[in-house]
């Protein structure tokens, strides 16, 4: 018999887990309004169990928090009974608040990214230690994982995985203006961005990316004259205070 697993919350993040969950497990969810319930159950395509927020208990249950982090001390005053454990997806939300605003027997930390919904997050995680090797095993399922060992590591982590893929969004758009620019044609452009990501993706998990660098770079070429413009337009400084304001906000959230 399938485990059970809870989510509080139905928003996109809820389901992009959801996604790579159903196969292994049952799968409830609770909200706040029927609609977007039975939206859910749609599209995640499989038959789940559906209950309203003001009548949930969550008695000894495996729960996935995924509310606004605002919600937090509103969704702890409503819900009845005692967790087994809650997984938090809340940004910016530590363990200690966490601990505060719900009963529950233990409390793990987690921040996926986008690559949750097609399986390939890479989520990091913090808490009970005792709930260490279940959590791994259960956020595997939407992708890679890596446990830190507090919160001020996963808020960090937080501002590099987390918000992560909209800087490589920019990145991306970015690269494909400047061959768009220079007269490549828009859909070859994003065509070839895209399989540079994929490639690129698949070298960075082996290869550190200042050898990949050198590989590339040939002496006075092309790769050379390229990335000196990058430097130039401090797009180094830029990608590392990207990391710092968006840590700082998540201190604050």
């Amino acid at each position: 018999m399938s485990k059970l697993i809870t989510f509080i919350g139905n928003g996109n993040m809820a389901l992009s887990i959801a996604k790579g969950l159903k196969k292994d497990y049952k799968i409830e969810v609770v909200g706040r309004d029927v609609n977007k319930l039975n939206k859910f159950e749609k599209d995640l395509g499989i038959e789940i169990q559906k209950h309203l927020l003001n009548n949930f208990d969550m008695t000894n249950k495996t729960i996935i928090l995924c509310v606004k982090p605002a919600n937090i001390e509103s969704v702890g005053t409503i819900l009845k009974g005692k967790a087994k454990v809650v997984y938090s997806v809340l940004a910016g939300t530590n363990v200690e608040r966490l601990k505060t605003n719900l009963n529950t027997q233990a409390v793990v930390r987690t921040m996926p990214n986008l690559g949750a919904s097609v399986g390939r997050s890479h989520t990091t995680l913090t808490g009970d230690i005792e709930f260490k090797d279940e959590a791994l095993k259960l956020l595997s399922a939407i992708g890679s994982t890596t446990w830190l060992s507090s919160d001020k590591e996963i808020d960090i982590a937080t501002a590099l995985a987390g918000s992560g893929p909209a800087y490589l969004c920019l990145i991306a758009e970015a690269l494909a203006d400047g061959a768009v620019k220079q007269g490549l044609k828009r859909d070859d452009s994003m065509e070839i961005m895209r399989g540079l990501f994929g490639g690129f993706g698949e070298l960075i998990q082996d290869v550190h990316p200042a050898i990949l660098k050198d590989a590339v770079m040939s002496p006075g070429g092309t790769t050379a004259a390229g990335y000196s413009a990058m430097e130039e337009n401090n797009v180094r400084y830029g990608c590392i205070s990207a990391i710092e304001e968006a840590y700082k906000k998540a201190t604050k959230l």
